[in-house]
């Protein structure tokens, strides 16, 4: 598997390795083995996956033990985007005048 994988939280670079049920993130520190890093996550989706057989997970964010679990390789990091959007808004903000 030569897949570029990456931490749904942060973007960190992972291996196929690192998707076990007790792995977390080695920057962020969060769970990696989770719906939302997975290639059947669809928020749209009935309970916000595509594959209809797997059984209803609440917490998307947490590890579990769904046996359809597949690393997703082009995810993009939830945190990361949205805290470029931040910096940029609150450096537009407080922009100094000239």
């Amino acid at each position: 598997m030569s897949e570029n994988l990456s931490c749904w939280n942060c973007g960190t670079s992972l291996t196929p390795l690192d998707f076990g049920r007790q792995d977390t993130c080695r920057q962020c520190g969060r769970d990696t083995r989770t719906c939302r890093a997975c290639v059947h996550f669809e928020p749209s989706a009935n309970n916000q996956c595509r594959e209809n057989q797997a059984d209803r997970v609440v917490d998307k964010e947490r590890s579990n033990f769904c046996d359809y679990f597949r690393p997703n390789p082009s995810l993009k990091a939830a945190g990361a985007a949205s805290r470029d959007a931040l910096k940029a808004a609150a450096d537009a903000l407080f922009k100094k005048k000239g």
